[in-house]
């Protein structure tokens, strides 16, 4: 989703004000086309959409976008928050890692997975990175390394749905909204939480990258 529309979506709580008072995103150094990235995002969309057997307004239902967003992400004409990607994943019943890039290096299968093997989720206009550090296949488990730019953030509204999630802070700052709670965590921070929780998070700092370990652990509903 792109910032000025989510923008104009901003949840009016006293703890989204802070959040989203967060510094411009800095850009994220990134040597692929923006563009082929939102168009690749966008065709895996569509493919799982209609695989699923789903016209735009039943998806649009599922995951409470609306049908023109879900037309505008999978045309390549919206780079979608994170927010979005973890409500379509949601929906369509596949993990988030289904969006992310191909390996620089193949992957074979393995309960191991080496640096030059990681599969990345570049999300520039918000800000975020990830990088699947868990191997590839279905799981309950999955691990990131998430980098923030400065001012990056997961999006503007809250997000919530079944599992839990944890991380540990390896690098800056993360500012962490649960509910009407808000932490600034520090380098060396840890979390934990269920994901049923209403929650977002952005990088604080006007100057300085995150960088997080970020685990999710699925439960089906």
């Amino acid at each position: 989703m792109s910032p000025s529309k989510s923008t104009a979506q901003a949840v009016s709580t006293e703890s989204t004000a802070s959040l989203t008072s967060s510094p411009a995103v800095a850009a994220v150094p990134d040597v692929d086309d923006g563009d082929g990235i939102d168009l690749r995002i966008g065709a895996a969309a569509r493919a799982l959409r209609k695989a699923a057997g789903l016209g735009l307004k039943e998806l649009a239902e599922r995951t409470g976008l609306s049908s023109g967003m879900i037309s505008q992400i999978e045309r390549g004409l919206s780079t979608p928050s994170l927010r979005s990607l973890r409500l379509l994943s949601v929906a369509l019943d596949v993990p988030i890692s289904h969006f992310f890039e191909e390996p620089r290096e193949a992957r074979r299968p393995s309960f191991v997975v080496r640096a030059a093997e990681r599969r990345l989720l570049r999300l520039s206009p918000s800000g975020v990175v990830k990088h699947l550090i868990s191997p590839d296949g279905p799981a309950v488990i999955e691990m990131y390394e998430l980098e923030l730019a400065p001012g990056g953030t997961s999006g503007y509204n809250f997000q919530s749905h079944h599992g839990e999630k944890a991380g540990y802070v390896l690098e800056g700052q993360l500012r962490l909204a649960l509910g009407d709670d808000v932490q600034v965590l520090e380098r060396g921070d840890a979390f934990r939480f269920p994901s049923v929780l209403p929650h977002m998070f952005s990088n604080p700092s006007t100057t300085v990258l995150a960088r997080i370990i970020w685990i999710n652990a699925s439960i089906k509903g």
